[in-house]
């Protein structure tokens, strides 16, 4: 064992145990600094060590093969993403996922390195930089999987991310605007400075459609003459292809975008020349100006259903307009059937109570 000192570091030394490996060759392995450990802790820690050796351990074949561990930067662009791209319709979205946030809390570190308690630390951390519990989700739900993955194809012993419990915040709660509040939204629509974003907003109150459903909406599965618009299987949640009928409001909405003949999609950013990819932040300001900071945009999906139902439209049309697979999800709006069954059965009070003659 040897002590060496090095003019970097005057009166410092480090420990080092010389051994010869498998194959003969003499190799040094660092035990500590002197000024860390004496020279008899710094033996015993040297003869655990040759004990491991006797019976074939290597440490630097061990150190060598955690630094051959690929960084989950590498393992995500090099391996997820390809595999994402061909299995995942939504690949696009785990992609600037990892861009936003993932990457930088866990792109440089070895996939062996990264902690469960770090991961719980990250998805803490979310929700304290302001983020909705769901959204939080979809971050940890992502790494999860990535590194599923990592375990499926040997480059991982185990999921340090699997015991990590996601929020789950119940996202059946919906929020139905009143009718000052529906008009708060409306005037806010019609006047606010960024035309595109409105536009999408309203083209999602109109149609009950899905925001990433209008984000790729293309004029060439647009049917002005049946005022219908398909949405291919591609996009759509049920992976079938389905039809929404267009009503004037849409037809409004086509009529003011200025896409029409110049790009494939409906809708397009202006500044980037693109289609968007989210609203996110401009809807987060457009609802703050129409004081309805609690509006989410998939609650507009809702308030169109709550459109339908309070006209009196079955609970069966609900679902086909907006494309449920499973009639049970369409049951949530129950309670507004009942409010405008209720509705018609006053009206038939009222026809009563008119009808009667007044008391002498």
């Amino acid at each position: 064992m040897g002590s060496p000192i090095r003019a970097t570091s005057p009166g410092q030394g480090t420990y080092y145990l010389r051994y010869r490996d498998a194959n003969d060759k003499t190799c040094h392995q660092k035990i500590g600094r002197t000024g860390d450990m004496d020279l008899d802790e710094a033996r015993s820690r040297a003869k655990t060590l040759k004990a491991e050796i006797t019976l074939g351990k290597d440490p630097r074949a061990d150190e060598k093969a955690k630094k051959a561990v690929m960084t989950f930067d590498a393992f995500f662009r090099e391996h997820y993403l390809p595999h994402a791209k061909v299995h995942k319709r939504g690949w696009k979205k785990d992609s600037q996922q990892y861009d936003l946030r993932l990457k930088q809390a866990f792109g440089n570190r070895r996939l062996n390195q990264i902690k469960r308690h770090e991961i719980q630390s990250f998805h803490a951390g979310l929700r304290s930089d302001g983020l909705s519990p769901a959204y939080a989700d979809r971050f940890l739900a992502l790494l999860r999987h990535a590194l599923n993955l990592a375990v499926e194809w040997d480059m991982l012993d185990r999921n340090p991310a699997a015991g990590v419990k996601l929020f789950n915040p119940d996202n059946r709660v919906e929020n139905y605007l009143d009718d000052d509040e529906l008009t708060s939204l409306l005037t806010t629509l019609r006047t606010d400075r960024n035309r595109t974003v409105c536009l999408i907003a309203l083209f999602l109150l109109s149609t009950g459609a899905r925001l990433n459903e209008a984000l790729q909406a293309k004029w060439k599965d647009v049917d002005r003459v049946n005022r219908g618009w398909r949405i291919p299987a591609l996009i759509s949640k049920s992976k079938r292809v389905r039809s929404v009928p267009l009503n004037d409001s849409a037809i409004d909405v086509l009529d003011q975008l200025d896409s029409e003949g110049k790009f494939d999609h409906l809708f397009i950013n202006r500044r980037t020349g693109e289609p968007y990819t989210t609203i996110y932040k401009v809807w987060t300001r457009i609802r703050a100006d129409a004081g309805l900071h609690r509006l989410r945009i998939h609650d507009l999906r809702h308030m169109y259903a709550s459109f339908l139902v309070n006209s009196g439209r079955s609970l069966y049309e609900v679902q086909q307009v907006l494309g449920h697979s499973d009639p049970t999800v369409t049951q949530r709006y129950a309670h507004l059937s009942s409010k405008s069954l209720q509705d018609a059965a006053n009206s038939a009070s009222d026809a009563i109570g008119g009808a009667m003659p007044e008391s002498q």
